[in-house]
């Protein structure tokens, strides 16, 4: 029993027979047993009905309005009366639909004017409406006539054929390939919008056109090497070019050193003495062999007869040798007013050298 039913039983101590009828629509009907009269609401709207609910007078309860039984079922009778006419007119200027063309939107029928002007998205090329009965082409929440769906560049139609956005203008591929696309670096054709396109080192190339060097098969994304602007696989260009290893005779990928115009692996150019790595180091070379620079002191360097240290030729420095004896240049000094004689006459005396001067004092 809704709120409304509630309300007159309790207003009404004497009200009984209270049933409940099945939908459609679903509805209360009551009798009224006291002389006090209820106020009839939904039938004076409906039926022009302004009697009031009388003793013993069988009453019908919809929603919150109060009817005589008679005039329910002429409401009801009424309102799909008003449900048929509402269908059969324009729901916005509710001019007759019978014989004209119309729209249907969102349950409710409209005459093709009040459609255009209500609900007709504007073209995005020409501004006018685009009519409920005209193609009506959208992308990206942009609407265009079928006949103003154009190419911004060459004005063709891009109706059913592929196209391209760039700064918000239409573009077929062909124009956007000739403005945008990228060329490919071995054919210098352009790469066309939806073709795939490999990228390497800057430079782009078809998916056909990037191919080894030597076999000619696709590289895709499988390693390789470049060498003189020219892309290989990996096993061609080991065919073709590699260098093989003087120490451990294995091919050489990438890097190297060069030794007497051999290639070694870094990690195989070694010091002969002590087998620490000589790649990035300074190293002397000693009858064919690399030799680290603390190898080479303790093994082969002379050592200053004057200083005991030894002496190495590393930066290109100079030293005198005399009568099985070897000096650094820095070292070859008289040994009495200690001026150098580099370049300049000397006298030995015993395990001494000697400027002319000092020696021909003694």
């Amino acid at each position: 029993i809704s709120l409304k039913a509630i309300s007159v039983k309790s207003r009404w101590k004497m009200l009984y027979r209270v049933i409940r009828f099945p939908p459609p629509p679903a509805a209360l009907e009551f009798q009224v047993t006291e002389s006090q009269p209820l106020q009839v609401t939904g039938a004076i709207a409906a039926l022009n009905c302004t009697s009031n609910a009388l003793l013993f007078q069988r009453m019908r309860l919809f929603g919150p309005e109060l009817f005589h039984s008679c005039c329910y079922f002429s409401f009801l009778s009424e309102q799909l009366k008003n449900q048929n006419m509402a269908s059969n007119h324009c729901h916005y200027c509710m001019e007759s639909l019978l014989g004209r063309r119309y729209a249907f939107r969102e349950e409710n029928s409209y005459c093709v004017t009040c459609y255009d002007g209500l609900f007709a998205n504007s073209c995005e090329e020409c501004k006018k409406p685009i009519e409920c009965d005209a193609k009506d082409l959208a992308y990206k929440g942009r609407h265009w006539h079928e006949a103003c769906f154009k190419c911004a560049k060459c004005n063709h139609s891009l109706v059913e054929k592929p196209f391209a956005a760039k700064d918000e203008l239409l573009l077929c591929t062909q124009c956007y390939s000739n403005e945008y696309s990228s060329k490919c670096f071995h054919c210098q054709k352009v790469i066309m919008p939806g073709s795939r396109k490999m990228e390497f080192k800057g430079s782009c190339w078809h998916e056909t056109c990037f191919v080894c060097q030597y076999c000619r098969q696709p590289l895709g994304t499988n390693p390789l090497i470049t060498k003189d602007n020219e892309n290989y696989c990996v096993p061609c260009f080991e065919k073709q070019f590699a260098h093989h290893c003087y120490s451990c005779k294995k091919m050489i990928t990438t890097g190297g050193v060069t030794y007497h115009d051999q290639p070694w692996h870094k990690e195989c150019f070694l010091c002969a003495g002590c087998k620490k790595q000589l790649s990035g180091q300074k190293f002397i070379s000693k009858d064919d062999h690399p030799y680290c620079l603390d190898c080479f002191r303790k093994l082969y360097a002379k050592k200053c007869a004057a200083c005991n240290k030894p002496i190495t030729a590393l930066g290109g420095a100079k030293f005198i040798s005399f009568e099985e004896r070897q000096w650094h240049s820095d070292c070859f000094n008289c040994v009495k007013c200690s001026i150098s004689l580099v370049g300049q006459g000397f006298l030995t005396q015993q395990d001494d050298i000697l400027c002319r001067k000092c020696g021909s004092t003694t």
